[in-house]
């Protein structure tokens, strides 16, 4: 075979060593915190909190895919509500940013840890639904799935520095990094653990009157000498339901 100057000089590129792939370097986020150090203390939310610092991905397409989503975007993108403030993305990320930057001089800590720790404080584990047709409709306490919490604790961390920073000198970073902290300690000074201890305080009265309403039931299943002979033992439920 005849081969010409050219397909010599290709071969002679194959026949040469690929140079090595250097490491990835260590992703920081805005270039200053690592996000090596950072622990989620809560099991059921490890695979729902991700920490990379910016994606810009589709995280809508399809369903529970936005648990991928970088804590710190969602957080970013939560930030861009309401309609005023939509698609200002730039603007939400310095308010984020500078946020950040307020959380460390003031705790010395990563604040990528402070947001996580706020996140799991402020998320709450029991919320309300509607059980019943139009006519007789009861709320019943039910748990709240580990995805949710995420997304509520977002929604009311931002919607308390949002309300923190109106007509007020502060600025809404200040806010922002104020609530982050206060949420982080679990201090009753956050907007988002307040909602979370009424929330909470409501399903124990939810709670009391379905017990009460589940006791009813049985006891019209029960016939009259059944409950004679349950009053006569001394059943403090029963007697309740009795009265």
């Amino acid at each position: 075979f005849f081969r010409d100057l050219k397909t010599d000089r290709l071969f002679g590129q194959w026949e040469t060593a690929a140079p090595a792939v250097a490491e990835t370097p260590d992703i920081k986020l805005f270039g200053k915190w690592s996000t090596d150090d950072v622990h989620i203390s809560d099991i059921s939310l490890q695979d729902y909190i991700a920490y990379l610092p910016h994606s810009a991905g589709w995280y809508a397409a399809k369903c529970f895919h936005k648990a991928q989503c970088p804590i710190v975007e969602r957080l970013t993108n939560s930030m861009m509500m309401h309609g005023c403030n939509n698609g200002k993305k730039l603007m939400t990320v310095c308010i984020v940013k500078h946020a950040f930057e307020v959380i460390h001089l003031l705790t010395g800590e990563n604040p990528l840890q402070v947001l996580v720790n706020a996140i799991i404080n402020s998320g709450p584990r029991e919320d309300s639904t509607r059980i019943g047709c139009a006519g007789t409709v009861r709320r019943q306490a039910v748990d709240v799935s580990p995805l949710r919490r995420v997304n509520q604790a977002i929604w009311l961390l931002c919607t308390g520095a949002r309300e923190a920073a109106f007509r007020n000198i502060k600025t809404i970073a200040e806010c922002l990094a104020e609530e982050l902290i206060n949420a982080a300690k679990g201090s009753s000074n956050s907007y988002a653990i307040k909602k979370k201890d009424d929330t909470a305080k409501q399903n124990k009265t939810k709670h009391k009157k379905t017990t009460n309403y589940s006791l009813r039931t049985r006891m019209q299943a029960l016939t009259r000498h059944q409950i004679c002979w349950c009053l006569d033992l001394g059943i403090p439920s029963l007697q309740n339901c009795e009265k």
